[in-house]
């Protein structure tokens, strides 16, 4: 874990030329640094209003910016310090100077993540919301940013809450019927901790069955075009974007490397692979574009294995369908627009192997919403929640699934009249895994671990 005694200082803005470019500090000597970058001991600027201030270089007492600053006095502020924004000019080498300066003023560079830990650390905001922020800043899809919203406003938190509360009920109750005797309890309530143990299984049981749908939100689908050269391919690529990214000629073998964009299927964010021919080549730069499609397919959770529907089905087509054979694919016939197009090897709409095979034209843009579906498809196993809360993070499932299983357990010996003392070690297990998600009880080495992923500046 992190000193969080000092100051720290990063760019919260992304790396790069632009219009403005946002340094933030935070920690009990970002009030002294400002004052020290505007030349004024005696500036007191009011908390949560911009001031329009110059900022100067304290060795040199040369001008570096006309900059608005900000500061948010503790325990007001994001992390919960004392935090000062500048808001200056977004040139690289004025930002990087400007940070320099506050590091040679006791300032330290902040960790990924440092300053939301810090919000966590500090009773700002709940784990589970830190995250949801780092999520935000990875969605690729509408749906994506709603989810991490709703979870950045603590739904997570609302609804584990009062299962905490009723595990923590259970609990009191059988430690006091441990503690004293003749407080043992009676059938009637035995009977009703255990329904309240089911009630709690099923609905925290419910709450994890969201992550298929809610990882595909967050995660996305690897998607890799695949097969032989010339079959359409890059059309077909170009036609998913909705804009011409590949380059398109009559030329065998024109894609050489991999080309990859994300798109958006119904709110799922699918990272789309363009890939080079599969073919054997004597061409050196050819030869490693194939070698290149085979890793891509290799890594995929999805191939399109794309067949020219105008010719008859070729050995470079046998060899593409034998590779994706063991592989989780769709076919798409390409070129149905063609009159000499035929739906080759079809058996009711599936190959051998069982999958599924569509007809599109990547030229007239037919098939296309017939294929986005096919690409759904495989990953929602009949879990097409769209609506409500969905658990996106696989750390909250691995908790929530061991907290079933804590409970499950000590049902289990709950029914068998086990004596308290072991029905309560998975209790206690479970409320401990409920309270590791909002980071009421989780450790240093997982909360350092989990901040790692975050950006700086963040």
């Amino acid at each position: 874990m992190f000193a969080q005694t000092d100051t720290i200082v990063a760019l919260s803005t992304p790396p790069g030329r632009g219009g403005i470019g946002v340094i933030r500090l935070s920690g009990p000597d970002a009030l002294r640094i400002l004052r020290t970058l505007v030349a004024s001991d005696s500036f007191k600027p009011s908390p949560n209003v911009l001031s329009l201030k110059t900022l100067i270089d304290p060795k040199s007492s040369e001008t570096l910016d006309e900059a608005l600053v900000c500061f948010f006095k503790a325990p007001h502020s994001f992390t919960g310090e004392d935090v000062i924004e500048l808001h200056c000019h977004g040139s690289p080498v004025l930002l990087r100077t400007i940070i320099d300066i506050t590091l040679s003023l006791d300032a330290r560079l902040a960790a990924p993540g440092e300053f939301s830990l810090r919000a966590v650390s500090n009773g700002r905001m709940q784990l589970t919301e830190a995250e949801a922020i780092r999520d935000l800043i990875d969605a690729h899809t509408e749906a994506a940013v709603h989810q991490a919203t709703r979870q950045l406003k603590g739904e997570i938190s609302r609804i584990i809450q009062p299962a905490k509360e009723d595990l923590l009920k259970i609990i009191v109750r059988l430690e006091s019927s441990l503690e004293f005797v003749e407080d043992d309890l009676p059938a009637l309530e035995h009977d009703k901790i255990l329904d309240s143990l089911r009630g709690l299984t099923a609905d925290l049981s419910r709450l994890a069955r969201t992550f298929r749908s809610g990882r595909l939100l967050r995660d996305g689908i690897k998607v890799a075009l695949v097969g032989r050269p010339n079959v359409g391919k890059s059309s077909l690529f170009n036609s998913l974007l909705g804009h011409e990214r590949a380059i398109v000629t009559e030329i065998p073998g024109t894609t050489r490397d991999t080309l990859t964009e994300w798109i958006d299927i119904s709110g799922v964010p699918v990272r789309l692979t363009d890939t080079a021919g599969i073919r054997a080549s004597t061409d050196a730069i050819e030869s490693l574009g194939v070698d290149r499609a085979r890793r891509e397919a290799a890594d995929a959770d999805l191939l399109i294995v794309v067949i020219d529907g105008s010719e008859p089905l070729g050995d470079g087509d046998q060899v593409v369908l034998s590779e994706a054979r063991d592989a989780r694919h769709i076919v798409a016939l390409n070129k149905c627009d063609l009159a000499k197009f035929s739906e080759v090897g079809a058996q009711n709409g599936r190959d051998r192997n069982g999958s599924k095979i569509i007809s599109v034209s990547a030229k007239c843009l037919l098939g296309l919403e017939t294929l986005r579906a096919a690409v759904l498809e495989p990953f929602k196993n009949g879990n097409g929640e769209s609506q409500g809360l969905l658990i996106t993070n696989a750390r909250h499932h691995d908790l929530l699934q061991r907290s079933v299983e804590a409970i499950g357990s000590s049902l289990s010996l709950l029914q068998a009249d086990a004596s308290e003392e072991l029905v309560l070690v998975g209790l206690h297990n479970a409320l401990r895994g409920l309270g590791e998600i909002t980071g009421e009880t989780t450790t240093d080495e997982i909360l350092g671990r989990i901040f790692s992923t975050f950006c700086i500046g963040k």
